[in-house]
């Protein structure tokens, strides 16, 4: 079951999870996920028994943009059709739905993310400045 309730988010699981098991997340603060978590959309995926198995977060002016991030399903729950289903909720979001542009950044997913419409970006249009997690959070 995929939720948008941010009441439900277990933060403890979520935090813990993206801060020792994210590249791009590495000992974030505690203090900062939860500021991404107010200002986000976030959706969190469910077991029968209510425990939480994956999350998503979409960054979006719901309107001409959205970026999908923090994505993850918990390794013992993978190959079920979680993040597929994460995905598609959070495309088919009212929040999100219909927005000009969605992008993403991954390494290994590709697969996962082309099932539901992703390309590669063809150019070289973008542009960044990207800290590491030690500089942000020493």
């Amino acid at each position: 079951m995929i939720d948008d309730s941010p009441g439900r988010i277990d933060v403890e699981l979520v935090h813990g999870f993206l801060a020792t098991h994210a590249p791009w997340a590495t000992n974030i603060p505690r203090e900062t996920f939860i500021r991404s978590l107010r200002t986000s959309l976030c959706l969190g995926a469910y077991a029968p028994d209510g425990g939480q198995v994956g999350f998503l977060r979409v960054v979006t002016d719901q309107a001409t943009f959205a970026w999908i991030c923090d994505v993850f399903v918990l390794p013992e729950h993978r190959a079920h059709g979680i993040g597929d289903a994460l995905v598609k909720a959070a495309l088919e979001h009212p929040q999100t739905a219909g927005v000009r542009r969605v992008l993403l950044a991954t390494d290994t997913a590709h697969g996962l993310y082309a099932r539901s419409g992703f390309v590669a970006v063809p150019d070289n249009q973008y542009m960044e400045i990207a800290y590491t997690p030690q500089q942000l959070w020493p």
